[in-house]
């Protein structure tokens, strides 16, 4: 009797392993933004140390943009190594130009010309200054907070550039022909947000499949 029990406990739990559904597998939202007007960039103002420098201004960067979750799944918030990122300064200019990041990511502000450069912020999210530094020197900076930062050089009035920092991972910023692609998305219905420059598209919805991918454009005017 005690066996015909045992073996009809262990057939149960077998028929439960068989019928299990399997676990949801992540998928991803791409797309392409579309820019219909292009922020306007300042010219460089010639100076005594820089006049060999000056080039003209280069739009390409400023087509970049972030496609982000406006709300992300719960498990995008779990603790994640310590991060660093490079908005490099070349040729009187922030490079790249839009730079998104998690928090608790460390940027590097290397200056790679042959002159000085004074990086700052005033944005609430992080306000910092970094003082006067030749080339060659780098000084860093640690972001905590999620929000939008807009950096200056204190010498040069031309020079921005915008930083995204997000407290999830849910993002992406889009490739030189405005194509981008977020992965690792659990399966769910989620709100997409595109940004350039100061210009954010309303919140669409994007369905995304059990292991499977949703197209997603946008058009930015």
């Amino acid at each position: 009797m005690m066996r015909a029990i045992t073996c009809s406990v262990a057939l149960s739990a077998l028929c439960l392993l068989t019928v299990s559904p399997q676990a949801a597998r992540n998928g991803s939202i791409r797309g392409r933004v579309e820019i219909r007007r292009v922020a306007p960039s300042a010219a460089p103002r010639a100076t005594v140390a820089g006049t060999d420098m000056l080039k003209a201004p280069d739009f390409t960067d400023r087509l970049r943009s972030v496609v982000y979750l406006e709300t992300a799944p719960r498990d995008a918030f779990e603790q994640a190594d310590p991060v660093r990122a490079v908005m490099d300064q070349r040729n009187e200019t922030f490079v790249p130009h839009l730079l998104a990041i998690t928090t608790g990511t460390t940027v590097d502000f290397p200056n790679s010309d042959r002159i000085y450069h004074n990086v700052f912020s005033l944005s609430k999210t992080r306000t910092f200054d970094l003082g006067r530094y030749a080339a060659g020197r780098s000084q860093a900076v640690r972001f905590d907070r999620p929000g939008i930062v807009r950096v200056f050089c204190d010498i040069h009035s031309h020079m921005n550039a915008f930083i995204l920092v997000f407290n999830h991972r849910f993002f992406a910023v889009t490739d030189a022909d405005g194509r981008y692609r977020i992965d690792n998305i659990p399966p769910g219905t989620y709100n997409v947000i595109a940004w350039n420059e100061g210009l954010a598209s309303e919140p669409r919805a994007a369905a995304v499949p059990d292991g499977g991918s949703t197209e997603l454009d946008f058009q930015l005017r």
